[in-house]
């Protein structure tokens, strides 16, 4: 499995219907699911970010189309970054020169 990190941001609409929020989060792991991406950690959040998450694919094309399935519904603007574990960088470190 790859890890990533979302970082999301409510959209006007999403605000609107801010009530919903954690019955969204829920339907969304469920999506998720079906995809082959698991919504490890969700976090609500204050700053620059509404929502921060932590994400678990078999490949990109599973989280792309589960971005997209999220994206449709218009209530998140979401950024998508690729997360390396201590393991994971150390292979990378180590095939520095």
């Amino acid at each position: 499995m790859v890890t990533y990190i979302g970082l999301l941001s409510f959209t006007e609409k999403g605000v609107q219907t801010i009530k919903q929020t954690t019955q969204r989060a829920a339907a969304a792991k469920e999506v998720g699911k079906r995809l082959g991406v698991n919504m490890k950690d969700i976090y609500w959040t204050l700053g620059q970010h509404d929502i921060v998450c932590v994400l678990e694919a078999d490949d990109e094309q599973s989280l792309t189309a589960f971005e997209l399935a999220i994206a449709q519904q218009g209530n998140v603007r979401s950024q998508t970054l690729r997360a390396f574990s201590a393991a994971e960088m150390e292979k990378i470190l180590a095939k520095l020169p």
